[in-house]
């Protein structure tokens, strides 16, 4: 079997919502796509079937190996998706595909694409300007920072060397949640109920966060309660996080869940970089930014991202580079780096 670096490569990005795969060729040192096609995780009980049934319904090119990602701890050769009732299992894939299968978190598969960017392509990247309207240069040798809120939060960063990046996992979706106003100390203590210890990021800057910030925007009658509302709280739980960002622009329960999501999320990037110093650039990724752009590049996330105690963080934040990744496949081509990239 031809397993070299020149052959075609089967991926997948397992999110908590969407299943994605793709069938890859490498091409002068990146990748190009052949074709992809999507399903839905929660749908599925495995990734085989979704898997065969790509396969079978694609042309006479086969992958001769995989790399599959996945929501979720890699333990043992097994992801144990976070937001999905099954886990993919790479020894039993392996043996069913009869081809070589390397299983990678997601966020390490989405910071592998990260570390492949042009950050000059408009289509893949669009540079965030701080507030002074300054778009610092990004360090090509300098630690770049991920963060990504989807089904949930993600952190990841990328360091480089001289073998090339290398991407690595965190925790960071996972730290607390920031109090900085009276509206965010009061969802601070609307959501530590009935925890036994406080709130994470997560459960705010996510889609699901999306969904809690609205229903304690009404229940603590900061917002009026609509029509809107009530035909958005009567749609399943995963479908209130979209119905919530497209009805921003006409209903102001909508539009204030959204202005506190990108609040929250601006203090959490911050956050995060008083740790990493990302020179390299802090990429805001995941479906959510992506899809409403214009509340991350309107102002409103420089303004509070740039907010600090201390005049040296100023600074450190201000000479952040800020990139708003574009490129939906990004985790697809990210997966197929993965095997090069990842630790």
């Amino acid at each position: 079997m031809n397993t070299s670096a020149d052959s075609p490569v089967l991926v997948a990005d397992v999110g908590g919502t969407n299943l994605n795969l793709a069938l890859l060729v490498p091409e002068a040192g990146r990748f190009r796509l052949l074709r992809k096609a999507r399903f839905s995780t929660q749908a599925e009980r495995s990734l085989l079937d979704p898997v065969r049934s790509f396969l079978d319904s694609g042309g006479a090119i086969r992958p001769a190996r995989a790399c599959f990602s996945g929501a979720g701890p890699v333990l043992d050769r097994r992801i144990h998706l976070t937001n999905a009732p099954w886990d993919i299992d790479g020894a039993a894939l392996e043996r069913d595909l009869q081809m070589p299968v390397h299983l990678v978190n997601d966020f390490i598969a989405l910071s592998c694409g990260i570390a492949h960017l042009d950050l000059g392509d408009p289509a893949q990247v669009t540079p965030v300007p701080h507030g002074d309207g300054s778009l610092p240069e990004a360090d090509p040798n300098g630690l770049a920072l991920v963060v990504g809120a989807g089904t949930g939060l993600g952190v990841g960063f990328i360091i480089r060397t001289p073998q090339g990046p290398r991407a690595f996992p965190s925790e960071g979706g996972h730290i607390g949640l920031p109090v900085f106003d009276e509206d965010s100390l009061a969802l601070w203590k609307h959501l530590q109920k009935g925890l036994p210890g406080p709130p994470g990021a997560e459960m705010a800057v996510s889609g699901m966060g999306l969904a809690h910030l609205f229903r304690f925007l009404l229940d603590s009658q900061r917002v009026p309660w609509t029509p809107a509302a009530s035909g958005i709280l009567a749609l399943p739980n995963a479908d209130q996080p979209a119905a919530i960002s497209a009805q921003a622009a006409t209903d102001a329960a909508c539009a204030r869940a959204m202005a506190l999501f990108v609040d929250l999320y601006a203090r959490v990037c911050a956050d995060l970089c008083a740790v990493f110093m990302p020179r390299g650039g802090l990429f805001l990724a995941g479906g959510i930014a992506s899809k409403n752009a214009p509340h991350f590049l309107g102002g409103r996330f420089m303004a509070r991202f740039e907010r600090n105690y201390r005049a040296h963080m100023d600074l450190l934040i201000r000479s952040t580079p800020v990139f708003l990744t574009r490129d939906y496949d990004l985790s697809l081509f990210g997966a197929a780096h993965a095997s090069s990239c990842a630790p």
